[in-house]
């Protein structure tokens, strides 16, 4: 298997990247998410996530391959340019 970049603020961890958001409140939380839903659907490729408030919480990982891959990593870098 080969060594996977892990980008800049995410995490790797319980075989996902990891990544949390806060935001001013709840719209722009929801605004990001909204953004990201575009991303993800473009790549075929989903984010387990979930929003409280002003937080987004972020894991991607490719479930079909069982293991973080390039794919959630390339999603992790195109989430980053959003911030």
């Amino acid at each position: 298997m080969s060594q996977v970049i892990v980008p800049n603020g995410w995490r790797h961890e319980d075989n996902a990247l990891r990544r949390e958001f806060t935001f001013t409140n709840f719209k722009e939380a929801f605004a990001f998410m909204a953004s990201i839903a575009e991303m993800a659907e473009a790549a075929d490729h989903h984010p387990d996530w979930s929003n409280s408030y002003n937080t987004v919480t972020i894991a991607l990982t490719s479930h079909d391959k069982g293991c973080v891959t390039q794919r959630d990593s390339s999603l992790a870098e195109q989430i980053n340019t959003l911030v």
